[in-house]
């Protein structure tokens, strides 16, 4: 027997790892770490971490994203971030920049209380929000608010991959101090004459090169050639909307690939919102809402992550019923089937096992 299976078998029945990461979390062999060498707060509600992730981390494709988790007051949780550096960074390490949400419990939590030391959960990087290995000849990067972050990683990968093509950076935000890493863009683009970086304020035009929400004008005055190129979009649910339809529009929607981490509330359905939900031993008459809120307003407090269908720690079993899957539309009506808490609406009578 290895030495190893020798000490997991008189470790029993808490394996090693528990012993070792009582000298230091990071110790642990079998799960995935990382721990907060630096922090920064670039904008006052948004704070970058950079991160020290142990033997287990195998990287990242820029605009990917990882699943951060962090305990408060004895509960784990769990959310998503896209790390917003470099994919070729040297020393391993890797950067996230979080906005603190009003009501984002993770995200409210590291800017209050992240400092260098902090150990933190991860997942391996996935998503399929990346740059194609054959890098394009142009490329235009567009994103609003915290979606900045995955767009920033692929542009400071190209970058750093002495890239000679063609960028326009595109950024939307409420006014110019709302944008983490603005003074780093504008000397991006000060010192390559490839990258072009171009700022819409929607409600404060000071210092922006552009005043407003999106509209297609604007593409054709800074990227005319962005017909033939492709782009990558994250951001809010309107702009990415409003630029979906664009691209839908000129017939070219196949060369707009996007990201969304923030989900367009669910619309109740008065077709669907009929009957009872049965929580266990819990029930309530159909509101329409995502099952998610329907157990939460019944006073229920089922596990979750991202709210958004990404992180699947939502995922419970549903015994009976219906439900509408409200990113597909896809209808599941199998008994004891796996659904998502966040993204299913009931479709009349439903019952889920928490």
């Amino acid at each position: 027997m290895r030495p190893l299976r020798v000490l997991e078998a008189l470790a029993t029945p808490h394996g090693v790892d528990r012993y070792l990461e009582l000298v230091h979390p990071m110790l642990v062999r079998r799960d995935l770490r990382a721990e907060v060498t630096g922090v920064e707060r670039p904008t006052a509600d948004s704070i970058t971490l950079t991160l020290r992730p142990n033997r287990r981390w195998k990287g990242f494709a820029a605009g990917q994203y990882v699943q951060l988790s962090v305990e408060i007051d004895g509960v784990l949780r769990t959310r998503c971030f896209s790390p917003c550096s470099s994919q070729h960074r040297s020393d391993g390490r890797f950067q996230l920049t979080v906005k603190a949400h009003e009501d984002g419990l993770v995200s409210q939590y590291l800017y209050a209380n992240a400092e260098p030391g902090l150990v933190v959960g991860l997942t391996p990087a996935a998503g399929e929000f990346t740059l194609p290995q054959q890098r394009p000849a142009r490329v235009l990067l567009i994103s609003g608010g915290s979606g900045i972050t995955p767009v920033l990683a692929m542009l400071r990968t190209l970058l750093d991959e002495d890239w000679a093509g063609e960028a326009v950076f595109l950024h939307y935000a409420r006014a110019k101090h709302d944008v983490p890493h603005l003074a780093e863009l504008r000397e991006i683009a000060a010192r390559h004459g490839n990258v072009r970086v171009v700022l819409a304020g929607t409600r404060n035009a000071d210092g922006a090169d552009l005043t407003g929400h999106f509209e297609p004008a604007q593409l054709a005055e800074i990227a005319p050639w962005h017909a033939d190129a492709p782009a990558f979009l994250c951001g809010p649910p309107a702009l990415m909307a409003a630029v979906r339809e664009h691209y839908e529009a000129k017939g070219i929607a196949e060369l707009l690939h996007t990201e969304q981490f923030t989900l367009a509330p669910a619309t109740p359905d008065a077709e669907d919102a009929t009957g009872t939900i049965r929580f266990g031993d819990t029930e309530v008459e159909n509101s329409g809402a995502t099952l998610l809120e329907q157990a939460e307003g019944a006073g229920l407090t089922p596990e979750y992550g991202c709210r958004m269908g990404i992180c699947f720690t939502c995922t419970k079993v549903k015994t009976a019923g219906c439900t509408r899957n409200v990113r597909t539309g896809e209808l599941h009506s199998d008994p004891d089937q796996e659904i998502q808490l966040c993204i299913s609406v009931p479709v009349g009578d439903v019952a889920v096992e928490l």
